[in-house]
């Protein structure tokens, strides 16, 4: 396993929801998808049935402070300072991808926007805008 991957995976160990929600990450070159696999209490609404919304913005917002940390070498994980959570159709119960691109990186605030999506990338089920306040690591101006 690579030096990334090793990072990746203690990230997401160290988040109790993540290990609750069963995510898993795979990395292809620099791209980084965050899998939620499909499991019978993730289910919200029993009559469609759909995977609870809480379930998608925890996806979403753990995919973000994922990619921040393991891109960005931070001296502590990154907190929200704005989230938006956009669903735009019901998560069926399949499994979920979630990838997250940084779109600015400043000393102190990133914007972070993040997709999910289950059979086609280009059929997001939600999405996510986000502001977090990064703290760079040791040796770099703050």
């Amino acid at each position: 396993m690579s030096e990334a991957a090793d990072r990746l995976n203690a990230i997401l160990a160290r988040i109790p929801y993540a290990r609750f929600l069963g995510l898993r990450a795979d990395l292809a070159g620099d791209e980084m998808t965050v899998i939620l696999p499909f499991s019978e209490h993730l289910i919200g609404n029993v009559q469609l049935p759909a995977i609870h919304g809480g379930v998608l913005g925890a996806l979403l917002e753990i995919t973000a402070l994922a990619q921040l940390s393991l891109t960005q070498g931070l001296a502590r994980q990154p907190r929200p300072i704005d989230v938006t959570v956009e669903y735009l159709r019901s998560g069926r119960p399949l499994d979920t991808f979630a990838r997250a691109q940084i779109k600015r990186l400043g000393r102190r605030v990133a914007n972070v926007q993040v997709e999910a999506w289950q059979e086609e990338r280009a059929r997001p089920i939600a999405s996510l805008h986000g502001h977090f306040h990064v703290t760079p690591a040791e040796g770099e101006k703050a």
